[in-house]
């Protein structure tokens, strides 16, 4: 990550994450990270259960989706 986040920028983009209306590239457009660093903030940031759900419900829309996170 390019620099620290403060709270509410780590809150604001685990809000976003958890959107299934935002992408990875607005999120990397106005946070300026990188999906695999979203991956590893969600990790960090969620209970073990909730991510693995996070991460499949975004893989089942990527395969549906072509523009989809």
């Amino acid at each position: 990550m390019p620099s620290p986040l403060s709270p509410a920028q780590i809150s604001e983009i685990v809000e976003m994450a958890l959107s299934d209306h935002v992408s990875f590239a607005q999120i990397s457009a106005q946070h300026g990270v990188t999906p695999d660093e979203v991956k590893v903030l969600m990790r960090t940031e969620l209970k073990p259960g909730s991510y693995r759900a996070w991460r499949k419900r975004v893989r089942d829309f990527g395969d549906r989706r072509a523009h989809y996170k």
